[in-house]
């Protein structure tokens, strides 16, 4: 029945895809992060429906009468320079063909987020994705949170499978960087039981982030916590609640949970942690010998067995991915690479800063700056939570990136002074050097 019931949606979307290329965006994203043909057990589970939608979007986009434009910014010539850099540490790979095919996977997400770019262009259709993203992947949070207080917290809560947050902990990073949207979201609506509810999400969201017994996600809740206070208003109030609901969610969760928990001051005695830390001490080491890095994919044990500290490997094996990130990135594509990932995640910060800045006294795009300082706060959720984690190329922080990029758009178009937060007369000319055609 559930197999049906996806093909039958996907298939159905189609029309409406072709007709409004938004919609193959809104699509894609939903079967990206929420994989609902992977909570089937029949046909539907290795059909390629995120492919399908793809194919169907660029159709669309291709017949699509209006401009079809990406904007010219640092942000985007940075990225646009990451991806080519990626191409030249592909060719030049340590295995060529596992790097390859990690490549093709790597740019069908680039692809994508390139194309929400071109065709998201008002604020209802960039409130959609945001609603389409943040239930997607709070989904599992939601039906995490649920099975978390069933079980009393005994056991751990999982992702789809076969998607980028299937473990535990990547799943509890991607739940950490959309609780900011759902607190953006319940800004937005204005009838009460759409907030009440958006609150009780988060909340479940929360516990279902600690019932994974992540303990990367740990610290990345206390940054993103800590950060999506600082964002909030009403900061006395706002923090005597988190306190009292942190205090309730850690007398709850049970001894197995604090067990693990207490193994962060104990790394050196933990094997999966020391595994980690000879796969960094590889990717250095790697980064160092190789300007172009390894290349996707190069964690092999002939990799090991050229770059790796042999004596530390009697505290752990060594990890068959870097499991951070930064190290990922630098094994993969050397220190260049690296900067360039680095500089990306500062400017789409910074450009998100100046954005919400720019429309701080204007109450008719006050909901920009709402998003900038949330989507902030899930950039500081990767960047934290990432550390111990294999999501270098994960979909949803480069969405976010894309979102940046939109809302700034979008606060040209209202012709906005950005370093003096007012209109501008001239504002038409500016959008017209700021962009390109396609």
């Amino acid at each position: 029945m559930r197999d049906i019931l996806v093909t039958v949606i996907v298939f159905g979307l189609i029309p409406y895809i072709l007709a409004r290329p938004q919609v193959g965006i809104y699509a894609w994203s939903w079967l990206s992060y929420m994989n609902p043909h992977r909570l089937a057990y029949g046909f539907a589970y290795t059909m390629p429906f995120a492919q399908i939608v793809a194919i169907a979007s660029l159709l669309s986009i291709l017949i699509w009468k209006e401009p079809k434009r990406v904007p010219v910014t640092g942000l985007t010539v940075l990225w646009v320079v990451f991806l080519i850099w990626m191409l030249l540490t592909t060719a030049f790979a340590m295995f060529p063909e596992l790097a390859w095919v990690q490549y093709e996977r790597v740019m069908k997400i680039q692809l994508v987020t390139f194309l929400t770019i071109m065709v998201i262009k008002t604020k209802e259709d960039l409130n959609i994705l945001v609603w389409v993203i943040a239930l997607s992947v709070g989904f599992f949070g939601i039906k995490g949170g649920l099975f978390t207080i069933q079980t009393l917290g005994g056991y751990r809560v999982w992702g789809p499978p076969g998607s980028y947050i299937q473990e535990n902990n990547s799943l509890a990073v991607a739940l950490l960087m959309v609780l900011p949207l759902f607190y953006y979201l319940r800004l937005q609506v204005s009838k009460s039981v759409v907030r009440y509810s958006l609150s009780a999400a988060m909340l479940l969201i929360v516990v279902s982030i600690l019932g994974s017994q992540s303990r990367g996600a740990l610290l990345g809740i206390c940054a993103t916590t800590f950060f999506l206070w600082l964002k909030t208003p009403g900061k006395i109030l706002s923090g005597i609640a988190i306190l009292m609901v942190a205090i309730s969610l850690f007398l709850f969760m049970p001894e197995i949970w604090h067990s693990r928990m207490d193994t962060i001051s104990n790394y050196q005695q933990d094997s999966s942690a020391m595994s980690r830390i000879i796969a960094w001490k590889t990717s250095f080491t790697v980064a160092n010998h190789k300007l172009l890095g390894g290349g996707f994919d190069l964690w092999t044990q002939l990799t090991y067995q050229m770059y790796a500290d042999k004596s530390m490997w009697s505290s752990g094996t060594p990890a068959q991915a870097a499991h951070s990130i930064y190290f990922s990135v630098l094994g993969e594509h050397g220190w260049v690479g690296l900067l360039l990932f680095l500089s990306i995640i500062i400017v789409a910060w910074r450009t998100a800063s100046i954005t919400a800045k720019s429309v701080k006294t204007i109450s008719n795009l006050k909901w920009v700056g709402d998003l900038m300082r949330m989507l902030q706060v899930s950039l500081v959720a990767y960047c934290s939570g990432g550390a111990f984690l294999q999501l270098s190329y994960f979909d949803l922080p480069w969405h976010i990136i894309s979102i940046i990029v939109i809302s700034r758009i979008i606060v040209e178009k209202e012709g906005i002074n950005f370093k003096k937060g007012h209109r501008s007369i001239a504002h038409d000319s500016f959008e017209d050097a700021s962009t390109i055609t396609n």
